[in-house]
């Protein structure tokens, strides 16, 4: 098989670090306990387990088993996709294991272990079946069909965007609003140094948006994405199917993040008259964009991206949005919130260096 740049590698490693993450969370308390760090290896299996932890540390390491063997196939090195995904999900959920021995909130299990090396196998054995029933040479022929020459990062993006809204916003759409969360962290980082009177003080303190602000918001969040396709899309018909699908998900997505946030009969709540007129305004302006030279579409990309970014980066989360992110960091997403959160502050600036890149670098096609 030839060799090809994929997507799945990129993703695996963005993969590899939320696994990282949601294992470790929340990196507090680190000591000795007095134990061997193996011990849980020969150690009974748990007494008490529920189905969703079950479920959890099967699918968690699904994703990653299969992106690991497909970058291996896609990269022709098929024969070795299977024993390297294995060897990978393996080491890593052992790691993650062992070093939970040193933090006090977690518990290192034998049958977590055992039910990530599953998850493993059954996300490494989809890659390969998927690869012998040919849908991998299909999505390459779909792929050069649909995209121009080094799309890998805009692919990267575009599917990690629905992951990045799951986590709650204070806007819908609203990616990146991290400065007051970033302000309050270098605080208590330089708590009681010197270096406490180095940290820059704004004269103003940071506002709620105002409704204007606010729907120009959600307005923009919707321009982004449409606009990182369109860079990667040259035909009018399919930048239009592309259009409609990055709707439907970023709004299913946003109404799912809704209903497990409060409860499934909210799930549309977010969807009020000013959001509904964002959406269509954003519709409309995409669609008259159609017509966008790539090359142009990264230009505005960045312009809505500098615009959008500092208006977000202006107001305050409020406390109705902090118990927001009380319930999730305080249920059953305490191990996972982290994925989506991470992803939802960093998704613009990753998409403002990607399209920097492609207006300063290779692939600027017009």
């Amino acid at each position: 098989m030839p060799m090809h740049k994929t997507s799945a590698w990129p993703l695996a490693w963005v993969y590899l670090g939320l696994i990282v993450y949601a294992s470790l969370y929340p990196f507090a308390y680190w000591r000795d306990q007095g134990v061997d760090p193996w011990f849980f290896l020969l150690a009974p299996p748990p007494r008490y387990w529920t189905a969703f932890d079950v479920v959890a540390n099967v699918l968690g390491y699904m994703p990653l088993g299969f992106l690991l063997a497909l970058s291996a196939l896609r990269t022709g090195r098929g024969r070795l996709a299977f024993r390297l995904a294995l060897l990978a999900g393996t080491g890593l959920s052992l790691l993650m294991e062992t070093l939970q021995t040193y933090l006090p909130d977690r518990v290192p299990s034998n049958l977590d272990l055992i039910l990530n090396v599953v998850g493993t196998l059954l996300g490494a054995l989809s890659a390969w079946s998927l690869e012998r029933l040919g849908v991998l040479q299909r999505w390459s022929r779909f792929r050069a069909n649909w995209f121009v020459p080094h799309a890998r990062g805009a692919l990267v993006l575009l599917a990690l965007w629905p992951v990045a809204l799951l986590f709650p916003t204070a806007v819908p759409f609203g990616l990146g609003q991290v400065m007051e969360r970033l302000e309050a962290a270098l605080a208590d980082v330089l708590a009681g140094s010197p270096f406490l009177e180095w940290l820059p003080v704004r004269d103003i303190e940071l506002q709620p948006l105002l409704p204007v602000t606010e729907w120009l918001c959600v307005l923009l969040g919707l321009l982004i994405p449409g606009l990182l396709g369109y860079c990667i899309i040259g035909s009018r018909v399919k930048r239009l199917w592309f259009l409609v699908w990055m709707v439907v998900l970023g709004v299913g997505t946003t109404a799912l993040s809704a209903a497990l946030s409060f409860a499934p009969e909210h799930a549309w709540a977010w969807l009020d008259p000013p959001v509904q007129v964002a959406l269509l305004a954003a519709l409309a302006l995409l669609g008259g964009l159609l017509w966008t030279p790539p090359r142009a579409a990264a230009a505005l990309a960045v312009l809505a991206l500098g615009v959008d970014l500092s208006l977000i980066n202006q107001t305050t989360v409020g406390p109705y949005f902090e118990q927001t992110l009380f319930l999730w960091e305080q249920g059953r997403f305490i191990r996972f919130h982290g994925l989506a959160q991470w992803l939802g502050w960093l998704w613009p600036f990753a998409a403002l260096v990607y399209v920097l890149s492609r207006l300063w670098g290779r692939g600027t096609e017009t």
